[in-house]
């Protein structure tokens, strides 16, 4: 069975379809999505996902695109959220300079808090991280204990390294089967393979050959196919072990 780590089904984009959607995803070999919120209103619907589906698990946080929805309560609301039985992780957090670079030290204070509240209630992060590679990975790194995964990961390969030294994983998406995703294979063959974690981010990033579609977890063989050429395995491999991995790393029996 397949483990799409990073799914937005609270997203518009599935409105029209969504129960039906999710609901077909078994019979498709998607075992475990996380759906991660980005603010306290997605927090919110993926944890009603999660209710709903039981192969449906939740992250709850602000992310950096999101802090004017935020109020002197978010962060409060966001460390109640997280009591939830299917809730799973604090994400989706971290530092976007691609669409504001005009607010970095607000973001970087938020990412903080919430790695803090991460580190307290042992749970792991989903970091997104564009464009901000230094100031993410100096971020982390000030907290040794918190865990978790880069999604995503758009980093070189030194910070790769750095991060894996450290027990992240990083999570691999569409990017990966584009013509021009050097780096990404650059930074795959580094990774070992126990520190995968496969992502459609849907509904954005559709991999090669439905790039431009609407994403869903079950183009994640064609992401699982190009890893395995990469690392070169089988994609039978790659879904066990990925699958492992993320049970592993969000503490799902």
């Amino acid at each position: 069975m397949i483990f799409d780590t990073h799914a937005h089904y609270d997203s518009g984009a599935f409105n029209a379809d969504r129960e039906e959607l999710l609901a077909s995803m078994p019979q498709k070999g998607v075992g475990l999505i996380l759906d991660p919120g980005c603010d306290e209103r997605s927090s919110r619907a993926a944890l009603a996902l999660a209710e709903r589906f039981p192969f449906v698990y939740a992250a709850v946080g602000v992310h950096p695109e999101d802090m004017a929805s935020m109020t002197p309560d978010t962060l409060s609301t966001i460390r109640e959220l997280a009591a939830h039985e299917k809730c799973v992780a604090i994400g989706e957090v971290g530092l976007d300079y691609y669409w504001d670079d005009t607010h970095k030290a607000e973001q970087k204070e938020l990412f903080a808090a919430q790695l803090a509240l991460a580190q307290e209630l042992d749970l792991p992060v989903v970091v997104h991280d564009r464009e901000a590679h230094g100031d993410c990975l100096e971020l982390v790194s000030r907290f040794p204990a918190a865990r978790g995964v880069f999604h995503c990961f758009s980093g070189s390969a030194e910070m790769a390294r750095e991060l894996l030294r450290r027990g992240w994983y990083l999570g691999f998406d569409g990017p990966v089967t584009y013509k021009n995703a050097r780096k990404a294979v650059e930074v795959l063959e580094l990774t070992p393979p126990e520190r995968i974690l496969v992502e459609t981010d849907s509904p954005y990033m559709s991999p090669v050959p439905l790039r431009g579609k609407r994403n869903d977890s079950s183009n994640l063989v064609y992401i699982i196919q190009r890893i395995a050429e990469i690392k070169g395995m089988t994609p039978q491999e790659i879904e066990r072990i990925t699958w492992e991995n993320g049970r592993r790393l969000f503490g799902i029996e």
